[in-house]
């Protein structure tokens, strides 16, 4: 998986969504299938995501504390788009393909009888709400600003998302302490929180010590 696509994979699950990286769009049939494009990151929200109540219950991270920057709808199913981009802001033309979107949101279990309207309204404006009520949205993370126009989106910086992992991190260091994450990003994250916290080195001059023998410890 990409390092961007990592981290905001393990962003977006901090918000509270399911996520699906890298997802192959794939056309035609039989010997003459071929992937289009592949989405960088879906993502599925349910609301009023709420803690699990008592301490002997088992349950998962604390999903609450939500970014405000994110924008997520509070009343409604929120789904996500995703493009993600280690320099500035773009976006792939494939992605603003209308074969493509009709069928990201097919994978998200909607197949509207007016898809024409919910895929226009999503090209000119960065989101739109399926008849079921669900929020379909594009955003774009990037580490730049865009250095041409660009389509009609939300964009939050690779910045932003770090620095929400980071807070996140330090807020809740005491319970994540503890655990072991298989995720790439969010491992590397801790491990980097853990190797500066730690004592390991600090015995001896800014983090370096040479043991010799005889040296009782």
């Amino acid at each position: 998986m990409d390092h961007a696509v990592a981290l905001v994979q393990a962003y977006l699950q901090l918000n509270g969504y399911f996520t699906s990286a890298e997802y192959p769009i794939i056309a035609g049939a039989g010997r003459r299938t071929r992937t289009m494009t592949d989405i960088d990151m879906l993502a599925f929200r349910f609301p009023n995501l709420a803690p699990t109540i008592g301490r002997k219950h088992p349950k998962g991270l604390d999903v609450t504390e939500t970014d405000p920057g994110l924008g997520i709808p509070r009343r409604n199913v929120d789904m996500i788009i995703g493009e993600v981009k280690e320099g500035r802001v773009g976006i792939n033309s494939a992605v603003r393909d209308p074969g493509v979107l009709r069928a990201v949101i097919s994978r998200f279990g909607e197949a509207p009888d007016d898809e024409d309207r919910v895929v226009n309204e999503l090209l000119e404006n960065g989101t739109t709400r399926l008849p079921s009520g669900y929020s379909v949205r594009l955003i774009v993370f990037a580490s730049f600003p865009p250095g041409a126009a660009v389509p009609p989106c939300r964009i939050i910086s690779l910045g932003h998302v770090l620095e929400f992992l980071q807070n996140y991190v330090t807020r809740h260091w005491n319970l994540l302490r503890h655990l072991q994450f298989k995720d790439p990003a969010f491992g590397f994250l801790m491990t980097l929180e853990k190797a500066r916290r730690g004592g390991a080195g600090r015995r001896g001059h800014a983090g370096v010590e040479i043991v010799r023998k005889g040296d009782k410890r």
